[in-house]
């Protein structure tokens, strides 16, 4: 049987969750996120399978970075991009199941 959180442990883990949904909540970062669930990805391949300009996916790859749903990692000239948390992944493998 589950354990019941008790109100306060409730409404924390909501503010972390509606965060969380923020930083989804536009086409192009929701977009870049579902193609990093399948994997780690550069960010030439990222443009291309989001059809965005750099400039553009730059500013989002930052603003998902700085709120903590990706991390970067450098190898020679490129930059390869990752969602950090396995419960993201889910999240969007769940997300996809239902609407796409």
């Amino acid at each position: 049987m589950k354990k019941r959180l008790n109100v306060d442990t409730m409404n924390e883990r909501c503010k972390e969750v509606a965060e969380l949904l923020k930083s989804l909540a536009h086409p192009q970062r929701l977009m870049i996120t579902c193609h990093l669930a399948e994997g780690e990805k550069t960010v030439s391949e990222l443009q291309e399978l989001c059809a965005i300009s750099q400039s553009q996916l730059s500013q989002f790859l930052g603003r998902l970075s700085r709120e903590g749903l990706i991390s970067s990692r450098r190898e020679g000239q490129y930059s390869y991009y990752k969602i950090k948390n396995a419960d993201i992944v889910k999240l969007l493998g769940s997300m996809q199941k239902i609407f796409c």
